[in-house]
């Protein structure tokens, strides 16, 4: 067989097209900035009132011409998407070939984003998030890895660990394999990387462990910042200096250095990861029991129900995933993992603490604080249930840039070696593995390099849509 071209069939009508239409976008938008600077007093004319009027026609020919390029650039992009799904395999290019891939993806995308639109009024501050240009485009990186993530087991082409295939060894994309066998796929996509392993799998395979650890560890991050950082701005007092102090003692000590430690054979041995598990998981099931009872105090039945299932449920997970103890055998995290886990949530922890503490110290003035110390609320009902959904915007905004944050800093641990185990698929691993030869083979450090830029680029915009539409909520 021979090597796949980028574009296949589709290369000599949309190659040229996608030139055109980019040089045409770096001339609108050169020109766009020379009459920017050139017509800077008579761009734009304004009215006795201060009103904008009309803006010159050259800057309005150079905009116009600049998004006419944009379009063009983006519709013969999805060009090379869409035909490259409806060729035959036969005369599919390595994109057809991904695209095709990845076809669960987007479907999925396009159902999300149909129901989403369509219901949006009904959908709060998520359904808003569709009225943003920047906020939509973020949602959609991010569910594409998302759903990537999700569909993994579908979209790879081979096993991105196990599967080591002899003469695959640093070969570029398209490289068809020596002797394919029954049922094989027939290429290394995006080429095979030090050890003869498929890039695009492993690409994809990452997805999976970066989307299953960065939100998670977030989110127990958010939980211990939350159960402590909401009573020390509301109660403030000893307890708030205490725990602003510890706070202040994580946040200095040195992010590298501390993971060092934790990863080191002698703390590992000693346990202490796993007694720092201990205590972090129990913030989640805290959390919860206190939600519950501040709510539904004067219902004791269906507190009861609800505690006791929290306690039950939150019980056997913590006992899976802290102690490795799950009496069915069915929850567990592996050493390295855990190790990796807990170092985030610690790191974290400190950081969303003082976000939320200041939050809370903020919003404890308002009247409707007022109002409900006026009718005989109860502290943590007033703290969980009258200040915390009232931070709630900061707080998505501050979570989808904790989680860009987090898959950075498992990237930059895999790149140091402090991650997840050599062989792991993770995108930091995966970096570490190929950028030995970076200037020979470029690509097995680079696809993962790309899709940290894009989960993080992506995390990054959401966050900035979600912050605009919570300030208009």
């Amino acid at each position: 067989m021979e090597s796949l071209t980028w574009t296949g069939a589709l290369g000599p009508w949309l190659n040229p097209a996608i030139q055109i239409a980019a040089l045409a976008l770096v001339i609108s938008a050169i020109a766009n900035i020379l009459v920017s600077v050139f017509t800077a007093d008579d761009r734009v004319h304004y009215g006795p009132d201060g009103a904008v009027l009309q803006s010159s026609n050259a800057t309005r020919y150079t905009r116009t011409a600049m998004m006419l390029s944009l379009a063009a650039l983006i519709l013969i992009a999805l060009g090379y998407l869409v035909g490259g799904i409806l060729l035959p395999a036969e005369q599919k290019g390595i994109i057809g070939r991904i695209s095709t891939r990845f076809l669960p993806v987007w479907i999925a995308l396009v159902l999300v984003f149909a129901i989403s639109i369509a219901f949006k009024r009904r959908l709060g501050l998520y359904g808003h998030l569709f009225d943003n240009v920047i906020g939509m485009i973020g949602f959609g990186l991010v569910a594409f890895w998302v759903f990537s993530a999700i569909f993994a087991d579908m979209i790879i082409t081979f096993d991105p660990v196990q599967d080591v295939i002899s003469g695959m060894k640093n070969k570029a994309p398209g490289t068809p394999l020596p002797s394919p066998g029954e049922g094989q796929y027939g290429y290394y996509l995006l080429g095979g990387d030090a050890i003869a392993r498929d890039v695009f799998s492993r690409m994809v395979a990452g997805a999976r462990v970066v989307l299953t650890i960065a939100p998670a560890a977030t989110l127990f991050a958010f939980m211990v910042g939350i159960v402590l950082g909401v009573p020390a701005g509301y109660i403030g007092g000893r307890f708030d200096t205490v725990l602003s102090f510890v706070a202040n003692l994580v946040l200095a000590f040195p992010v590298i250095l501390l993971f060092f430690l934790l990863v080191t054979p002698e703390i590992v041995q000693m346990g202490v990861p796993t007694y720092m598990a201990g205590i972090l998981f129990l913030f989640p099931i805290a959390f919860l029991v206190i939600l519950w009872n501040s709510r539904f105090h004067t219902q004791p039945m269906t507190r009861n129900l609800l505690v006791a299932a929290t306690l039950l449920i939150g019980g056997w997970l913590y006992l899976g995933l802290a102690w490795d103890m799950d009496p069915f055998g069915l929850i567990s995290i592996p050493g390295g993992v855990l190790i990796v886990f807990v170092s985030v949530v610690f790191v974290n922890s400190p950081t969303v603490f003082r976000i939320v503490r200041g939050l809370t110290l903020d919003i404890r003035t308002r009247d409707y604080v007022a109002a409900a110390q006026t009718r005989g609320e109860g502290r943590w009902y007033i703290m969980l249930w009258e200040i915390l959904p009232n931070a709630r915007g900061p707080l998505l905004v501050d979570f989808c840039l904790r989680i860009g944050y987090t898959t950075i800093l498992l990237g930059t641990l895999g790149f140091f070696g402090l991650g997840l185990p050599p062989e792991s698929p993770d995108w930091g691993t995966s970096i570490n593995a190929g950028r030995g030869l970076l200037q020979f083979f470029p690509f097995p450090p680079l696809v993962p390099a790309v899709a940290i830029m894009s989960l993080v680029l992506g995390l990054n915009l959401l966050a900035d849509g979600l912050r605009e539409e919570s300030l208009k909520d």
